[in-house]
This record gives C-alpha cells, sequence and structure tokens, in this order.
C-alpha cells in the first residue's frame, strides 16, 4: 500500500497523527459505520472555536489514523480529547480494545498478525517473525513518519533493543 498515494496531498507533512490498532480486524458493515463515523467527527472539528483541517482513514482493516494539519489551525488539548471520545466511542460501540499498547502487529503473508509483546521471544526462537519482519510502528507522530517509518522493519523501530537483548541472549 502506497500511502503517499492514499493520504491527502494538502496536508503538510509535519501535520499531527494518531495511530489507534484495533484488537481485531473490521468487518465489512463496520468499516461502513466508521467511515460515517469519521465523517461526522471530521466535519465538527474544532480547536479553540477554529475548525481544524482533519482527516480520518481505515488502514488494513485495522488500524485508525487520524491527521491534523496544524498549517491554519493548532490542534490543543480539547480537541485531541475530543478525538479519544472519537476513539473510545468506537470501542465501545464495536467491542475493540484500541489502546493495547502491548499487542505488537506485524505484516506477515499479506495480513496483518498480532502478536502479544509478552510472546516476542517465543516468535523471534520460533522463527515465526525475524528482524527483517515488516512491524506497524505506531508511534509515529506526523504524516511524513506515518509515510517514510510506519510500516517498516521490526530493526528499524523500538523494538531493535529487544530484538538485539534477543539476538545476544541466543548466541
Amino acid at each position: 500500500m502506497n500511502l503517499q498515494e492514499i493520504l491527502p496531498t494538502d496536508f503538510h507533512p509535519q501535520s499531527k497523527v494518531w495511530v489507534y490498532q484495533s484488537s481485531r480486524l473490521f468487518g465489512m458493515n463496520e468499516v461502513f459505520e466508521i467511515e460515517a463515523l469519521f465523517e461526522k467527527f471530521i466535519s465538527s472539528w474544532k480547536s479553540h472555536g477554529a475548525p481544524v483541517k482533519g482527516y480520518a482513514n481505515l488502514f488494513y482493516g485495522q488500524f485508525i489514523v487520524l491527521m491534523a494539519d496544524e498549517t491554519t489551525t493548532t490542534v490543543g488539548g480539547c480537541s485531541t480529547d475530543s478525538s479519544v471520545h472519537l476513539i473510545k466511542d468506537i470501542e465501545q460501540q464495536f467491542k475493540v480494545d484500541m489502546f493495547n499498547r502491548q499487542n505488537l502487529a506485524f505484516y506477515i503473508k499479506d495480513k496483518v498478525q498480532l502478536l502479544p509483546l509478552a510472546h516476542l521471544n517465543h516468535a523471534l526462537e520460533n522463527g515465526f517473525i525475524t528482524v527483517d519482519t515488516l512491524y506497524f510502528n505506531n508511534l509515529v507522530a506526523t504524516k511524513e513518519a506515518l509515510i517514510n517509518e510506519w510500516l517498516v522493519p521490526a530493526k528499524d523501530t523500538w523494538l531493535s533493543r529487544k530484538l538485539e537483548a534477543f539476538e545476544a541472549k541466543t548466541n
């Protein structure tokens, strides 16, 4: 998936980005409902009374990406809180967990595969994942980082420290 072709071209590369990972894949009917929630939210997203130039989309059927271009309106605490409320509403409505940072997401055999952090060493020991396995780095914070650093080999993310520790232990 080429994000550069999907993301709005009129958003600044330093636009703020938030990535929320669902505990499961959304079904097609759910996707349509979520898109309607996105449209409603984006059309009314405000910061200190001014409209936020926002964007929301669901990627790989499992990742919600919110983006705010701050070239016209800075996103403050209240507007960020309203976006978190949207995600919490989605959590409740669709009975998913959107805030579990202990679930790691890898792209294996053209599918998103979730792996609890506690099982990382087991997955490495058994060759289910390697340092080159594509990992969804949900810590990206800008549009530019989303394009260049979101889906990258695990060794190029914060996981590199854990991978190095594993390698040192097994050698």
